[in-house]
């Protein structure tokens, strides 16, 4: 009975965020600022710490946490910065998962060439994710279609 109630608000919530798609990026963009944001202190004060001892290392580690947290601070300050770095990521895997096909059909890697034009064409279908979710409303978007799938996957489930 539980999960009938939680399918039954992911599918709700998955309505409500492809009406609205930047609502639905707002809550990711705080919580990993917030925690992005917890990493550049930890840097910071490993870095003060380090600062004793080892003089590089110290000046390395705060210079990242200085970096780490102004990230973090643009997760929670500004959404689309979200949207920008998760597409950033998403199309860097696309470009990996692009060379490590290539590599694999060329025969660098050791496998079948089936696995080397299917990891070749997932890295296109990345590449080409990676260029939507950029924008803050297709990510919103995307997110509301994930919730609403999850939500109705969670519906006709049996145990």
């Amino acid at each position: 009975m539980q999960q009938k109630q939680v399918s039954l608000i992911l599918i709700l919530l998955g309505i409500i965020v492809i009406a609205f798609p930047v609502i639905g990026v707002i809550p990711f963009s705080l919580i990993t600022g917030l925690i992005v944001s917890l990493l550049g202190v930890v840097f910071l004060l490993g870095g003060i710490v380090a600062l004793r001892e080892m003089v590089g290392w110290g000046i390395l580690s705060l210079i990242t946490g200085i970096l780490v947290l102004i990230l973090g601070i643009g997760f929670i300050v500004n959404p689309s910065l979200f949207s920008f770095v998760a597409s950033l990521f998403v199309i860097l895997a696309g470009l990996m998962f692009i060379g490590a096909g290539i590599a694999t059909i060329a025969g660098v890697i050791e496998g079948d060439n089936r696995a080397g034009i299917v990891t070749l064409v997932v890295g296109v279908i990345y590449l080409i994710v990676g260029s939507w979710i950029s924008d803050p409303e297709l990510l919103g978007t995307l997110i509301g279609l994930w919730l609403l799938i999850t939500g109705f996957i969670m519906l006709f489930q049996h145990d």
